[in-house]
């Protein structure tokens, strides 16, 4: 199942205002549906997409595995409410954004860290989560530091008593890891215009057709293993 969360129908069309609640329904969907095995359901999110999946994993129930692919672990571009609690957005400096000669923006910078002062609101509380993790990370990820984020939400959940989660990294890899034979995208929906996604052609095709056996094995052994 593919669920829109922006920009589609009678959705918003902007990320200001996430309520995580209609994420919460299709879960249940799921859950209720006669060919879904359960006892739980996997999440599979890139980017952005990757970073709602760790929040998912963290305030719903019903999530036995999740894949974040390329991923933050602190909310970015605008609140996610769940009942009574809000995470703020991580701030963010445009001032740090690099431009290449091509006139690409990169960046990687410009979102501020997570652990420090007022931001540190906005990290996802991943250690209520009870699914296990995988973390698919391309190394060369010009969008954010993917790296940086899988490594610290594994910290939080392990000091926290929590399974270690499972960390793939791949050199050379940028920041969108799609499915096997996808081309680079350059487009970036919040900067509105081109930036550098990061990646060498090669390597970045080699880690897309890897992480697509590593993501069907993870959920082979988490899900369809404890059915």
């Amino acid at each position: 199942m593919a669920l829109a969360y922006h920009n589609y129908e009678d959705l918003p069309n902007g990320l200001e205002i996430l309520h995580l609640e209609y994420f919460e329904e299709a879960v249940k969907y799921l859950l209720g549906h006669p060919q879904v095995k359960g006892p739980g359901v996997g999440l599979l999110g890139s980017s952005k997409g990757g970073e709602l999946c760790l929040s998912m994993a963290s305030f719903l129930k019903g999530i036995t595995a999740a894949v974040i692919i390329n991923g933050s672990v602190a909310n970015v571009g605008g609140a996610l409410h769940y009942k009574d609690e809000t995470l703020p957005p991580v701030g963010f400096d445009l001032n740090r954004v690099r431009l290449t000669k091509d006139g690409l923006a990169d960046i990687l910078d410009v979102l501020n860290s997570p652990l420090e002062g007022a931001d540190q609101k906005s990290f996802i509380p991943v250690e209520r989560a009870e699914s296990a993790f995988l973390f698919l990370v391309g190394q060369d990820d010009h969008n954010w530091k993917s790296e940086f984020y899988a490594n610290e939400a594994s910290k939080r959940l392990q000091a926290h008593g929590r399974e270690m989660p499972q960390i793939i990294c791949y050199p050379g890899a940028g920041h969108y890891l799609e499915p096997p034979y996808f081309p680079f995208c350059l487009l970036h929906i919040l900067v509105g215009g081109p930036v550098i996604w990061g990646g060498e052609p090669r390597a970045h095709a080699m880690a897309q057709v890897d992480t697509w056996k590593q993501l069907q094995t993870f959920f082979h052994k988490h899900l369809v293993g404890k059915s």
